[in-house]
């Protein structure tokens, strides 16, 4: 929509808020008007849940339609080495924070109190702040705000994720809590929409000031089950009792998931704020099983949990009209420590000392720059994470063609994909290479 005369891209906006039924919601969202941007930039942080690299078209997927986030990869940059836990609390707790699990991941489910995320700091600098989607990171019905976000809307926040009758509750006739306080949907909505809204009446009201809107999506996590936009959708249905649902509508909840990030991005231009406002999108960690989707000429099984790069290669796509040049990709290492400073960084807010930061800014990429690349990432991994006790936890640092474990197996990730072939008799560069990557593992060996 790059160069549309606002009144087409107001006319967008009217489609997908129709779709969504937001006008019925948020009435005033329909008679914006086009505000002078603010001096900050405003930024849209997009989190899908349980999305491998694999699946969106852009990166090479053929499995599933992914339009809206094939154009901001188009019209922006997209990154073919981004990492994440294998799986979604550690994965938050990391992005939230700055810090590998090695420093601060305790208990599955909880983000402990003590610390401090981007969120804290936007506000701090005057930012609204909001959240809205899937939560996990404690239960206490202040926890979103106590964690830096003025406004909250949640699934699996205070409650768990089925009710009495053992029925999931995110997609059909969800149950969220705004604000820390139960909203149950009885009327035949939709989970991922209900999300969605909050986010664009939040855009709306804070057009004026700069905003951050941090977007964990409900989608695509399982159950599978079908979409409002699915031949099978039935509005009565209160949830699936089968954990992971049917595989078939995992493409429905793709398509759908990428409908929701071109609701949000039509909701900013249609109010004047798309020039002003970075769009960052990536998955928590790699697609769950049973799905197995086609990336270019290979098939690639989910492997959500496990550490090779079926579990733990996300897609991270940026977006920001006149800073990042379209069409662009980088081969640069990141990793989910590294959204902590580069949202600071974005918003020209300083990383407090002595606060521990492990992550790098990657700003300078998104201007086009070279800034100072990563040699390494590193993943410290225990899915319930470690309490108080000394676990043993498998560990690797990797750069973009090897892969060291803290179990001393070497493996090249380009020719090995699945890891069952590690190293023996290294060449000279394969022996620099390991060296470098035992340094980072022995570092952080260190801190336990």
């Amino acid at each position: 929509m790059q160069g549309e005369p606002h009144a087409m891209k107001r006319r967008t906006f009217l489609q997908y808020s129709s779709a969504l039924g937001l006008g019925a919601l948020f009435p005033e969202a329909l008679h914006a008007q086009n505000p002078s941007s603010p001096r900050q930039p405003n930024i849209i942080f997009i989190l899908a849940d349980d999305l491998g690299y694999e699946g969106i078209r852009a990166n090479g997927g053929l499995s599933y339609e992914t339009p809206h986030l094939d154009q901001l990869a188009a019209e922006g940059i997209r990154f073919e080495h981004c990492y994440g836990q294998p799986l979604c609390t550690p994965s938050r707790v990391q992005l939230m924070t700055g810090q590998y699990n090695v420093r601060n991941y305790r208990s599955f489910g909880i983000l402990e109190r003590t610390e401090t995320t981007f969120a804290h700091r936007f506000k701090a600098k005057g930012y609204a702040t909001c959240i809205a989607g899937k939560w996990q990171l404690g239960s206490e019905p202040d926890s979103p705000q106590h964690f830096g976000f003025d406004e909250s809307c949640l699934w699996q926040h205070t409650r768990q994720r089925t009710d009495k009758k053992k029925r999931d509750t995110r997609y059909p006739n969800p149950k969220v809590d705004i604000n820390g306080k139960a909203r149950d949907d009885h009327q035949g909505g939709y989970g991922p929409d209900v999300a969605a809204r909050f986010i664009c009446d939040f855009i709306e009201r804070k057009k004026d000031q700069p905003f951050l809107a941090y977007y964990p999506m409900i989608l695509p996590h399982c159950p599978f089950v079908p979409t409002p936009d699915s031949q099978d959708w039935n509005p009565k249905d209160r949830g699936s009792k089968s954990y992971k649902g049917k595989a078939k509508h995992f493409p429905d909840m793709v398509r759908y998931m990428d409908k929701l990030v071109g609701t949000i991005t039509a909701t900013l231009e249609a109010h004047g704020l798309r020039e002003n406002t970075l769009i960052l999108f990536t998955g928590d960690n790699g697609t769950d099983t049973p799905i197995v989707s086609q990336l270019n000429d290979t098939e690639v099984a989910g492997a959500k949990g496990k550490m090779t790069d079926a579990g733990t290669r996300v897609p991270l796509i940026a977006n920001w009209p006149g800073v990042i040049p379209p069409a662009q990709v980088s081969q640069d290492l990141v990793d989910f420590s590294d959204f902590y400073p580069t949202l600071l960084d974005v918003a020209g807010i300083e990383v407090d000392r002595p606060q521990t930061i492990d992550g790098r800014s990657f700003l300078p990429l998104l201007r086009g720059e070279k800034g100072t690349p990563r040699e390494w990432v590193y993943s410290w991994y225990l899915a319930k994470g470690n309490g108080k006790k000394k676990i043993e936890a498998k560990a690797w640092a990797r750069d973009q063609r090897y892969k060291l474990y803290n179990n001393g197996k070497l493996f090249d990730v380009q020719e090995d994909v699945l890891e069952k072939r590690p190293l023996m008799n290294l060449s000279e560069e394969q022996g620099r290479t390991r060296k470098v990557l035992q340094a980072t593992l022995d570092h952080y060996a260190s801190l336990r």
